[in-house]
C-alpha cells in the first residue's frame, strides 16, 4: 500500500518514474478546467442554458467527480511529497498541514460550491460565479503562475508597504478633493467616501471621467494627484518585475548547477538526460533554455585539459 501511495505521489506531482504519466494527466486536467470555465461562461446566457441544460449538468457532475477524486488522492499521497516526506511528525499532521496549503485550498474551492448546493439554497448566479474559481487550479499546473506566486511571497513585505503608501495617498486625495469640490458639486463630492471613487480612478490612472473636478483649484489638484499616481503604481510593478527576473535567474543557475552535477564524469547518459528533463519541468524552463545550458556545459568540458599521466585537470 505504501508503494502504491508513493507511485501515485510521483504521478500526481509529475516527478521521478511518474513524470510522463503525470504530464499527460496534467494536460487532461488543464483541458477539463478550461472546458469548465467555458461551460460556466456559456451557462450564464439564458438561451444557451435552457437549450443545453442537461449537457451543462453532465459536465458539472463529471467535472466535480474527477476533481473530488483528485483532491482525495492528493490528500492521501501528500505524506510522500518531497516537502512533507522527511518531516518528523505523524502522517495525520502532514495531511493537516497539506490541507492548509494554498493549492489544497484552491482544490477544495473548486468542488465546494457544487456540494454546498445540495444542502443550502444558493442564488444560481452567485454559484456560477463562485464556480469560476476553478480557473485558479491552473496555478498548480502552470510553472509561470507558480513563479509569480513565489515572487509575491518573497516581496510581500515591500508590497504591503507600497499598498500602505497607496492607501495613505487614497485618503489624502479623497480628503483634498472633498474640501475643494464639495461646495460646487455636492452630488458627486458630498462626502469623503463619495470622493474616494474619483481618487481611486485617478490614482490608478484610469480616469473614467464620470466624476471630474470643475474648479481651477480642483483641476490643479487632480493633475498633481495624476502625476504622483504614476510613480505609485510603478512601485509594486517594479517590485514584482525585479523579483520575477531574480526568480528566473536563480532557476537558471540551479539548472546549470544540476547539469554540471550530471556531467561531472564528462558525459551525459540517458539516465542523466531523464533527470535533467525532470528538473527542467520542475523549474519551469523552456527546452531551448535547457539545451543552451547543456550545450554550454558540454563545451566547457571539451575545453578542460587533463594530464595524460595522473588524469587531473591542467590549470
Amino acid at each position: 500500500m505504501n508503494q502504491l501511495r508513493y507511485n501515485l505521489a510521483q504521478v500526481l506531482e509529475s516527478s521521478g518514474e511518474g513524470l510522463r504519466v503525470g504530464r499527460i494527466i496534467d494536460v487532461l486536467l488543464i483541458l477539463l478546467i478550461v472546458g469548465n470555465v467555458i461551460a460556466i461562461v456559456l451557462e450564464s446566457v439564458e438561451e444557451i442554458a435552457s437549450a443545453h441544460r442537461q449537457l451543462f449538468i453532465a459536465i458539472e457532475v463529471i467535472s466535480v467527480g474527477i476533481f473530488t477524486i483528485e483532491y482525495l488522492l492528493r490528500f492521501w499521497v501528500c505524506v510522500d511529497k518531497e516537502q512533507y516526506r522527511d518531516l518528523p511528525i505523524a502522517n495525520w499532521r502532514k495531511r493537516l498541514r497539506y490541507l492548509r496549503s494554498p493549492l489544497a485550498v484552491v482544490d477544495l474551492l473548486a468542488i465546494l460550491p457544487t456540494y454546498l448546493m445540495l444542502f443550502v439554497n444558493f442564488d444560481l448566479r452567485f454559484l456560477r460565479v463562485f464556480r469560476l474559481l476553478r480557473v485558479l487550479k491552473l496555478t498548480r499546473y502552470s510553472r509561470a503562475m507558480q513563479l509569480l506566486l513565489q515572487s509575491i511571497r518573497e516581496e510581500k513585505g515591500p508590497l504591503l508597504a507600497a499598498f500602505f503608501i497607496m492607501g495613505v495617498a487614497l485618503i489624502t486625495a479623497s480628503c483634498g478633493i472633498y474640501l475643494i469640490e464639495h461646495d460646487e458639486q455636492p452630488d458627486k463630492f458630498g462626502s469623503i467616501p463619495d470622493a474616494m471613487w474619483w481618487a481611486m480612478a485617478t490614482l490608478t490612472t484610469v480616469g473614467y471621467g464620470d466624476v471630474v473636478p470643475i474648479t481651477p483649484l480642483g483641476r490643479f489638484f487632480g493633475g498633481v494627484i495624476t502625476v504622483l499616481s504614476m510613480g505609485m503604481v510603478a512601485i509594486p510593478t517594479g517590485l514584482l518585475a525585479s523579483s520575477f527576473s531574480d526568480q528566473l535567474r536563480r532557476r537558471r543557475v540551479k539548472f546549470a548547477q544540476f547539469v554540471a552535477l550530471c556531467s561531472r564524469d564528462g558525459e551525459i547518459c540517458e539516465q542523466d538526460k531523464a533527470q535533467i528533463e525532470e528538473m527542467r519541468i520542475e523549474l519551469g524552463l523552456s527546452k531551448k533554455e535547457a539545451q543552451l545550458a547543456i550545450r554550454k556545459k558540454m563545451e566547457e568540458i571539451k575545453h578542460i585539459r587533463y594530464c595524460t599521466n595522473c588524469g587531473h585537470k591542467i590549470p
